[in-house]
């Protein structure tokens, strides 16, 4: 029997062992999450494992509600130890999930701690975090360094002012932290706070938005600011029918409906919002940055739920529809005037992986060099575990080039997620070594390592131009 998460965990044989000695504590390019900027530039110290880890985690949230946790230790106003013994609780009974993985791996790479956490451990742990977290050593910035986090991409607003990146950029922190452009609001025609944001978007840009020619404008001002300072990445989140052909004239009249509150239809908004994707794609190409499409995601599924704790509090789901022949329209849109920029494709159903990975390779062509141009992009949210990942791995080697791989991302935000890319080099390493020693490829260990240590961050590097 093997031990418990020991250094050989997930690896199951040498050639996979060998491997991942090379990447293991290879910089972290982490070019997606949901860090809070302002929490890295003020250096913050938490006062307690509970608040770090239980502060908007809706993953765990989810586990405890599964559990039949009370809401109070979950969201409420129970008191953080009590939260602490509850998914200490939780954690015991996760066997299978990748919460036990992720919540172990923690602590051993930040606290030493290699005791399992269950209810009868919980106190222990709980003081042995808390002493250290409470240190200087243990403030956000640290927990970084801890990890060997080289870069990482925040998600933020076309509208943001961007003054946390700024300062920390001016305060010589040596990580890169960076934003990313995400448009979201921008392209929520459909609700209700679309116009109230317009004018906002208007006001960063410095021009009054009245048509979809200066809504367009006022995007590339903002990209233009966000390139400026750093901006390699851009990300849109497409739920439910996303793209319809649309001439200019006809998502400029969606547009105008949109603005004073008119009811649409799907087709009207899914046109709205295909027209802007194409001409924000274009632009990405332009300029040189990546656009991320995470697709798949059906939100805020408890209506009494989002009305007492609002938005990413889990208990957003998982969509079905099928979507390939409006993502080849959209891909393709792009394309047709070799304007198509470097695209990552994000399923949230695993249904999807193996088209995802199809429909990237055959994007891929240009005369660049680049290579992995569009590309499957990790196992994402629900299917962030060892078969999701070992799915994405083997989907993306099926259809194209796993070597072109940008690699793994965290999409949290916790600054003690960052093990996650462990546990992926871990399940990567594993998968190719387990292929060389089947004799499925040549045992050729300077390329394997080569190749490996381009998945686990040179690629990345390279692909988003960092």
């Amino acid at each position: 029997m093997m031990a418990f998460m020991d250094k050989d965990f997930l690896l199951t044989c040498d050639t996979a062992k060998t491997l991942f000695k090379e990447v293991e504590k290879a910089p972290i390019i982490d070019f997606h999450n949901h860090l809070n900027p302002r929490e890295i530039y003020e250096d913050k110290c938490f006062d307690n494992i509970a608040d770090v880890w239980l502060g908007g985690d809706h993953y765990k949230w989810r586990a405890m509600r599964a559990n039949g946790i009370s809401e109070k230790l979950i969201t409420g106003d129970g008191a953080p130890f009590e939260k602490f013994v509850a998914w200490a609780d939780t954690v015991q009974n996760l066997i299978g999930n990748p919460l036990y993985h992720w919540t172990h791996l923690e602590l051993q790479r930040y606290f030493g701690i290699t005791t399992p956490l269950n209810p009868d451990t919980a106190k222990e742990i709980w003081d042995k975090c808390n002493a250290l977290l409470r240190t200087k050593e243990y403030s956000v910035r640290n927990l970084l360094k801890m990890q060997n986090v080289s870069v990482l991409c925040t998600t933020d607003d076309p509208a943001d002012s961007l003054e946390w990146h700024k300062k920390i950029r001016e305060d010589g922190f040596e990580i890169k932290v960076l934003p990313s452009f995400r448009p979201e609001k921008a392209m929520g025609i459909e609700k209700p706070e679309f116009a109230t944001y317009i004018e906002k978007l208007g006001g960063a840009a410095g021009l009054q938005i009245t048509d979809v020619e200066s809504l367009i404008t006022a995007l590339k001002n903002r990209l233009k600011f966000f390139l400026e300072n750093g901006c390699r990445v851009s990300d849109h989140s497409l739920e439910g029918l996303f793209y319809v052909k649309a001439t200019e004239k006809e998502a400029n009249d969606i547009f105008k409906k949109g603005l004073a509150g008119a009811d649409l239809s799907e087709e009207e908004i899914a046109k709205f919002k295909g027209y802007i994707l194409t001409e924000l794609g274009k632009e990405y190409n332009k300029v040189g940055i990546v656009m991320q499409l995470h697709i798949g995601a059906i939100r805020n599924n408890s209506k009494r739920f989002y009305n007492l704790l609002g938005a990413d509090t889990g208990f957003d789901a998982m969509a079905d529809f099928a979507y390939a022949p409006q993502l080849a329209a959209l891909l393709s849109a792009m394309d047709e005037t070799a304007e198509l920029p470097k695209t990552i494709l994000y399923c949230l159903n695993p249904k999807d992986t193996e088209m995802l990975a199809v429909m990237a390779s055959t994007f891929c062509s240009n005369e660049e060099g680049i290579k992995g141009k569009v590309q499957l992009g990790a196992a994402w949210w629900f299917c962030d575990h060892k078969n999701g990942m070992e799915r994405q791995i083997e989907a993306m080697s099926d259809a194209g080039l796993i070597s072109t791989s940008v690699g793994m991302l965290t999409d949290s935000r916790s600054f003690l997620s960052f093990p996650r890319h462990e546990l992926y080099r871990r399940i990567l390493c594993n998968k190719i070594g387990t292929w060389v020693e089947a004799g499925e490829y040549p045992n050729d260990l300077s390329y394997l390592r080569s190749m490996t240590k381009r998945i686990c961050g040179e690629n990345a590097l390279e692909y988003f131009n960092m």
